[in-house]
């Protein structure tokens, strides 16, 4: 009822900011409201999956931001927290997992990733699917229907030993961030 008063704007093809912003909260949940809006106006089940490890700190953000997220928000559909990671060794059985519990579902997936050095401390939020360990060079199957990912440290070079020396400052700011804007989004959710 509420999404039919208030406007949601359609989100770009990708958004990204650093999370140093003033308004990154702000912003960060806006653009989620209007992917929410349209699964919720499509019929679908809004699932969200955080991916990663805890035994790795550059890529401790998805369980991480699935931990917060629970904390903040009772939305029963989160997938990824510190107690129960999705990460390589399961994935591929929790995607199956969530395709067999949900008829419609829309996934929201959530990654952390390596980029260029101006881009650590950024979030992205797009549409389509994420390919999750793609830094790493791991073969695991692209999932979601929209993602947001977290530019966790800088590509290039010895991609595991860097995801295993990021700064858990950073990746803990960047959970918070992410986390605080799903539950803001979450808010006006209705389905």
């Amino acid at each position: 009822m509420l999404n039919n008063i208030l406007k949601f704007p359609k989100p770009s093809p990708e958004f990204k900011l650093n999370i140093n912003q003033p308004t990154a909260i702000y912003d960060i949940a806006t653009h989620l409201r209007g992917i929410m809006h349209e699964a919720a106006t499509a019929d679908h089940d809004l699932v969200i999956l955080c991916i990663g490890t805890d035994r790795s700190t550059g890529d401790s953000l998805g369980p991480l931001t699935g931990s917060k997220l629970r904390s903040f928000n009772p939305y029963p559909h989160i997938y990824g927290t510190l107690d129960d990671p999705v990460h390589a060794s399961n994935l591929h059985d929790n995607i199956q997992s969530i395709q067999t519990k949900f008829d419609n579902p829309f996934i929201i997936a959530v990654d952390a990733c390596l980029g260029r050095l101006e881009s650590v401390g950024c979030v992205s939020l797009g549409r389509g699917p994420l390919k999750p360990g793609a830094a790493v060079k791991k073969e695991l199957p692209s999932i979601g229907d929209a993602y947001v990912t977290g530019i966790v440290n800088v590509s290039g070079f010895m991609e595991h030993l860097v995801l295993q020396s990021t700064r858990l400052s950073l990746v803990m700011k960047m959970a918070d961030t992410i986390a605080h804007a799903f539950s803001y989004g979450l808010r006006t959710y209705n389905r």
